[in-house]
């Protein structure tokens, strides 16, 4: 069984070209489903049915491995029966119709507009960094974009006089967003004024946002930027670069956003994505009854 482990590996790398994790990804989780085959005394992957890959399944829950690593591991034993199938090495395929774990929607991380305020408003703008930084935190919380769709936004992707931005997201599909005034404000500002002296020697470069070389912003070096300015307001949540993109669909939601427009601004391919940010509004929305209906709280009633 080493020997077709061995072949799909190399498969992976120069048909697929998968990186070096990747593939290290794979063929760990297939190791450790070969030794457990090798446990139940089969030596053959022709030999496998369902039964096997659910029992080795219910193994992984058992010993407590999460479920996004369930999943993966049943993604690669998938991907390697595929091959195998493929390659007339198997004559079947036992991970048909076999169901992936549930993975559990956390509810997302959200902060309060205050606390949206107060990030916004920590970058100083006199400084060239400062108006970048102020506008590039505008843009997450104003369009709800992606870090890596922020970061490879060029000039000409953003259009201040309509106010729309235009990115690229998952497999390649574009999306137009609305700007808001203040984010608007804001790029106009540093780009007449803080983009060009930021440059320096790379006149061409055409990315909209740049680092201290003037080439293109980095994700690590906007989660640096995200982490020092969450120090700076010492806001106690845990803030990622994703904080903002949460607080943008949750806000929108609880204001009365219809759900389909919130889920085409994140660019979500299915609409169930987005619902989790429902939970968030309807909380919001519990918590706004119980402090403004003048009946939202228990009283006693006196009875004759």
């Amino acid at each position: 069984m080493k020997k077709e482990l061995d072949s799909f590996i190399q498969y992976l790398s120069i048909e697929r070209q998968l990186a070096k994790n990747t593939l290290d990804s794979y063929e760990r989780d297939i190791i450790q489903y070969l030794d457990f085959l090798e446990s139940q005394a089969i030596y053959s992957l022709a030999e496998t049915k369902k039964i096997q890959i659910s029992s080795y399944m219910q193994r992984l829950k058992g010993k407590g491995r999460a479920v996004a690593t369930q999943s993966r591991s049943l993604v690669s034993i998938r991907a390697f029966y595929h091959y195998l199938l493929k390659e007339h090495k198997v004559d079947h395929d036992p991970t048909l119709h076999m169901e992936m774990p549930k993975l559990e929607k956390r509810v997302p991380n959200v902060l309060t507009i205050g606390e949206v305020e107060s990030l916004l408003d920590a970058p100083q703008t006199t400084v060239p960094n400062g108006l970048r930084d102020k506008a590039m935190l505008e843009i997450l919380y104003a369009t709800g974009i992606r870090v890596s769709e922020l970061i490879s936004l060029d000039v000409d992707n953003v259009n201040l006089e309509m106010g729309f931005l235009r990115c690229i997201g998952k497999a390649s599909k574009e999306r137009i967003i609305p700007l808001g005034a203040i984010a608007s404000e804001c790029i106009g500002l540093y780009i007449s004024t803080m983009r060009s002296k930021m440059l320096k020697q790379s006149q061409t470069e055409q990315a909209l946002f740049l680092n201290h070389l003037g080439t293109r912003m980095t994700r690590q070096g906007f989660w640096k930027i995200i982490k020092k300015y969450a120090a700076e307001t010492q806001i106690v949540k845990e803030i990622t670069p994703h904080t903002l993109r949460h607080s943008f669909a949750a806000h929108l939601l609880e204001n009365g956003a219809d759900l389909r427009s919130v889920q085409e601004m994140l660019g979500h391919a299915d609409i169930s994505t987005t619902q989790i940010y429902t939970q968030v509004a309807r909380g919001k929305m519990k918590e706004v009854y119980d402090k403004a209906h003048p009946r939202a709280k228990k009283m006693s009633v006196e009875q004759g």
